[in-house]
C-alpha cells in the first residue's frame, strides 16, 4: 500500500481529481485516508487530503513523494468525501471548494488539547438500551411516547416515533403561530434531536443565524442536557470552532446545531438532518459552488440514509416541489384561526371612507388605533421592510425617482442633519434637477425603519421606543408596553408574545423585481405575524400598503393563515411557464467573449435545454448574464458541460473563470 490517491487543493478546475503519490517508509503509518498532507504539485508544496491507498499505481512513471502528513488527525471521512462529491458535481463545481467549506483549518493546539476518546459515560446519558434495541431474554421495551411539542401536529408524533425507533422519515414540517408557540420552535427541534439519539444515532440541526442558533442551542440543552451537543457557527473564532468539530469527529457528541457550514460536520452515525426556514437566504452559500443548505442536507440523507426533517413558519416553493413530488411528506399545517393572530388589512371595508387620506398613510389611521389599544395590553412590533432613514428618495413634483447625476444610481437621505447620497457610488450630487419637470425639490420615496422610529415616537410621546436592525440587533423583549421598529430578520422575541403586530409598506415587499418576491414577502410577514399573540389572547396583526384594487395571494395567504396554499398555488403557476424550482437551472455569468462557446456547450448536451439571455450585469461592461433552463432528467448533463467550459478556461489559464450558479435564479 506504498500509493495514495490524494486530492491536492491546487485552485485549478481541470485539475479536479486525485492524483497518485508514493508514500515514504516514515510515513506509511500516518498518511491514512482522510488525513492532511502537504505534496508538491507543479512546483509548489500545496496542502491536500489522502482519500486512497493502493498498492498498484496507475502511473507507469515514477511517483512523487509525500512531503509531510500535517496531522494524523483523518479530518476527511468517507461520507463527507462522498457528500463533496455529489455536491460538486450538482454545482458544477469542485470536490476541493466543497472540502474548504465541510473542513475547518486545522489548529494544532486545539487537536493536543482534546482528548482523543470520548469519556465512558458523559453526564446525562445512560447505559440503557436505545428505543429500538431490546435486551436478550426480556420483553420488547414499550415505545417512548411523542412529545407533547410534536403530539400537537398533524402527523407529527408518528413522524418522531418513526426516528425514534431508528427509521428515516422525511418530513416537511409547517409549523404553527401558537400551538406550540413560535417561540417553541426551536424545542421541537431538540426534541427531534432526542428522538434520533434514543435510536443511537446522532443529528445536524442548521438554523439561519446567530440568534437562531442560540435559540436551539439553549433548547437543546434543556432537552438533552449539558455537554450533549456542540454549535458550529462562524464567529466562534478557529480555536473554539475546530474544538467543537474535532469533539463531532472523534465521538464525543453526536448532535450539531449551527448556521450553513454546519450541514458538513462529520457526525457519527447520523440519523437526522433537519433545517429551519428554508425561504432564508443565508442558507445559500456565498462562495463557489454555491449550493444551498437544502441541496447540501437532502443529498446527505441520501448518502448515510438518515432522516430528514424541514420546518418553518411558512414554506418555500422548493419544498413545496419537494412534498409535489412525494420526497417528503407533509407534517402539521391546516392552522385554527383562533390559533392565529387575527390579520386585519389597513384601507379595506370602511377604512378609507372613515379615514380619507389617513388610510394610505406610512402607518395608517387603522394601524394607529389598533397600536393605541394594544399598548395598553403589551408590546407592539413593527416591522419596515427597508433599513435607514429615506432609503429612497422622488421629485417632488412627479415623484419620479431621483438620481445621482454620476452614475444614475438612486439617491437616499442617511440621516436627517446629512445631504442626500447615492446608494451606489456614495458621491452626494451638489443639486438636484428633476429630467422630467426641471424640479428641484426632494420628497422621501419610501421611508426607513429610522425615519419610522422617529414617527411613531412623536405619535406616543413616553412610550419606550426600540429599534432593531442592522448594527444593534435586540434578542428580547419584555412583556411591559413598547413599541419595537424592526427590519425583516431582526425582530426580537417578545415575552408572551406582541399583542399586536404592524406590517408596513407591503406594496415595498411585493414590488422588487425578483421572482421570489410575492414569497418572500408571505415568509416575512408570517415570520414577524407569528411573533404575535393568538386571536384568543387578543393578538391583531395589520398589514398596511397593500394593493386594494387587485386581489393579492399573497395577502389572502395571510388573512387566511395559509401558506402551504400560497406556495402550492405559486407552484402551479411556475409550472406553467417552467420557472424554478420546477425545472434545473443555473445562473452563469461570463465574459461577453464566452458566451457563445457556453450555448453550443449547453445545446449539444442538452438540446432541449432554454437559454434566456445574455443581459448586461450592473457595473460590468464586460459581464453577461445567462440563465440555463432544463428538464431535470438533463440537469447533470447541462451541469457536467458547464463545469467543462470552466475546466477548458482554467487550463488556458483565463484570468476570469465563469461563475455557475445552480437553482439560485431570482431576478426576473
Amino acid at each position: 500500500m506504498r500509493v495514495a490517491q490524494v486530492l491536492v487543493d491546487s485552485g485549478l478546475v481541470h485539475l479536479d481529481r486525485p492524483f497518485e503519490y508514493l508514500v515514504p517508509e516514515e510515513l506509511d503509518e500516518a498518511a491514512q485516508p482522510g488525513v492532511r498532507v502537504k505534496a508538491r504539485f507543479a512546483g509548489r508544496d500545496l496542502a491536500g487530503y489522502v482519500v486512497e491507498r493502493s498498492d498498484v499505481a496507475e502511473h507507469t512513471g515514477r511517483l512523487a513523494p509525500i512531503r509531510t502528513v500535517v496531522s494524523s488527525e483523518q479530518v476527511l471521512t468517507p461520507q463527507v468525501l462522498e457528500l463533496a462529491r455529489r455536491v460538486s458535481r450538482h454545482q458544477a463545481g469542485t470536490v476541493m471548494d466543497v472540502l474548504r467549506l465541510a473542513i475547518p483549518p486545522r489548529h494544532a493546539r486545539a487537536e493536543k488539547a482534546l482528548p482523543v476518546e470520548p469519556p465512558a459515560l458523559a453526564d446525562g446519558e445512560s447505559d440503557e438500551p436505545a428505543a429500538d434495541q431490546q435486551v436478550e431474554g426480556e420483553d420488547p421495551p414499550s415505545p417512548v411516547p411523542a412529545p407533547e411539542v410534536w403530539a400537537g401536529y398533524r402527523a407529527g408524533a408518528a413522524w418522531w416515533s418513526r426516528v425514534a425507533a431508528g427509521e428515516s422519515p422525511r418530513a416537511a414540517w409547517l409549523a404553527g403561530p401558537s400551538r406550540p408557540a413560535a417561540s417553541d420552535w426551536p424545542r421541537a427541534l431538540a426534541e427531534a434531536a432526542r428522538a434520533a439519539l434514543l435510536s443511537g444515532r446522532g443529528s445536524v440541526v442548521v438554523v439561519p443565524d446567530q440568534r437562531d442558533v442560540a435559540r436551539v442551542d439553549a433548547a437543546l440543552t434543556e432537552v438533552l442536557g449539558r455537554d450533549q451537543h456542540v454549535r458550529l457557527t462562524a464567529d466562534q473564532g478557529p480555536q473554539a470552532r475546530y474544538t467543537a468539530w474535532l469533539k463531532v469527529l472523534r465521538g464525543h457528541v453526536r448532535v450539531v446545531v449551527g448556521t450553513r457550514a454546519a450541514a458538513y460536520a462529520p457526525v457519527r452515525d447520523l440519523g437526522l438532518v433537519a433545517w429551519w426556514d428554508d425561504g432564508d437566504d443565508l442558507h445559500e452559500e456565498p462562495r463557489a459552488p454555491y449550493a444551498h443548505v437544502r441541496e447540501v442536507l437532502m443529498t446527505r440523507a441520501d448518502v448515510e440514509d438518515s432522516a430528514l426533517l424541514v420546518g418553518g413558519l411558512a414554506m418555500s416553493t422548493d419544498v413545496a416541489a419537494l412534498v409535489d413530488a412525494g420526497r417528503v411528506h407533509l407534517v402539521g399545517g391546516s392552522t385554527s384561526r383562533r390559533e392565529a393572530p387575527r390579520v386585519l388589512v389597513a384601507g379595506e371595508g370602511a377604512d378609507e371612507e372613515r379615514d380619507g387620506p389617513g388610510a394610505r398613510a406610512h402607518i395608517p389611521s387603522s394601524a394607529h388605533r389598533a397600536a393605541s389599544a394594544a399598548l395598553q395590553q403589551g408590546p407592539v412590533l413593527l416591522q419596515v421592510p427597508r433599513r435607514g432613514y429615506l432609503p429612497a428618495m422622488s421629485c417632488a413634483t412627479t415623484c419620479a425617482p431621483a438620481r445621482c447625476p454620476e452614475c444614475r444610481g438612486p439617491l437616499a437621505l442617511p440621516a436627517p442633519d446629512q445631504a442626500p447620497r447615492c446608494g451606489w457610488c456614495g458621491k452626494s450630487p451638489r443639486g438636484f434637477e428633476c429630467p422630467h419637470c426641471d424640479g428641484t425639490r426632494l420628497r422621501a420615496g419610501i421611508i426607513g425603519a429610522r425615519r419610522t422610529a422617529e414617527e411613531i415616537g412623536r405619535s406616543f410621546p413616553g412610550t419606550r421606543v426600540i429599534t432593531s436592525g442592522a448594527g444593534e440587533v435586540h434578542e428580547e423583549v419584555g412583556s411591559e408596553p413598547a413599541i419595537v421598529v424592526s427590519t425583516p430578520g431582526a425582530e426580537p422575541v417578545a415575552e408572551g408574545g406582541y399583542a399586536a403586530v404592524l406590517l408596513l409598506d407591503a406594496w415595498a415587499s411585493l414590488d422588487r423585481p425578483d421572482l421570489r418576491a410575492a414569497e418572500e414577502a408571505v415568509r416575512r410577514w408570517v415570520l414577524a405575524a407569528g411573533l404575535a399573540r393568538p386571536w384568543s389572547d387578543g393578538g391583531v396583526v395589520v398589514l398596511c400598503g397593500a394593493p386594494s384594487h387587485v386581489t393579492i395571494p399573497a395577502v389572502e395567504a395571510l388573512v387566511r393563515w395559509d401558506p402551504q396554499w400560497f406556495a402550492a398555488r405559486e407552484l402551479a403557476e411556475r409550472a406553467e411557464l417552467s420557472l424554478p424550482p420546477t425545472t434545473w437551472t443555473a445562473e452563469v455569468v461570463a465574459d461577453r467573449r464566452r458566451v457563445e462557446p457556453i450555448e453550443h456547450a449547453v445545446r449539444a448536451a442538452a438540446p432541449d435545454a432554454q437559454l434566456l439571455g445574455p443581459l448586461p450585469v450592473t457595473g460590468s461592461q464586460d459581464k453577461r448574464r445567462l440563465v440555463v433552463t432544463a428538464p431535470f432528467g438533463d440537469g447533470p448533463l447541462v451541469a457536467a458541460a458547464l463545469k467543462d467550459v470552466r475546466a477548458g478556461e482554467s487550463a488556458r489559464k483565463a484570468a476570469d473563470l465563469t461563475s455557475v450558479k445552480v437553482g439560485h435564479l431570482t431576478v426576473g
